[in-house]
């Protein structure tokens, strides 16, 4: 199935990874959203779960070993083009992972890769609606006293 123009909508992963303060992020290689900051992830490939899904993009992107820990949103990523025709339609699985370890370095699908302080997100290119939902994750990740660490 083609990403660009599929005739049905494409399940994918993304990992919200904290890490002392830090959340890893990702510049991305391909649209949608080529050369922006944003979540580690991907598209499930045929017969994985979307827990392996989530830690094998996150490997393929990063280098590093996660732990999904709880699926926290499952939302659609609807791109159109200037007629309005869907350019990209994808149905995300968000998730909440545990780093457990590997050196981080940007692999295939990412043109960078780095852990960003939380109190930095400003200083990079990243989408508004990711950055409300790194805001509301670590804030409730506070609240509730969660360290993942």
């Amino acid at each position: 199935m083609n990403r660009e123009y599929p005739s049905l909508p494409i399940p994918g992963v993304a990992a919200i990874i904290v890490r002392e303060e830090a959340i890893l992020l990702v510049k991305r290689e391909h649209e949608p959203s080529k050369g922006v900051w944003g979540l580690p992830g991907g598209v499930v490939e045929l017969g994985e779960t979307i827990e392996e899904a989530v830690c094998r993009e996150v490997k393929e992107e990063t280098g590093i070993e996660i732990q999904p820990i709880k699926l926290l949103k499952v939302l659609d990523s609807i791109t159109r083009d200037e007629s309005g025709k869907i350019r990209f339609h994808y149905v995300l699985f968000e998730f909440l992972c545990k780093f457990l370890g590997g050196e981080l370095k940007a692999c295939t699908d990412a043109q960078e890769a780095m852990w960003v302080s939380l109190d930095n997100l400003d200083s990079i290119s990243i989408m508004p609606w990711t950055r409300r939902f790194i805001d509301r994750i670590y804030s409730d990740l506070k609240a509730h006293n969660i360290t993942l660490s």
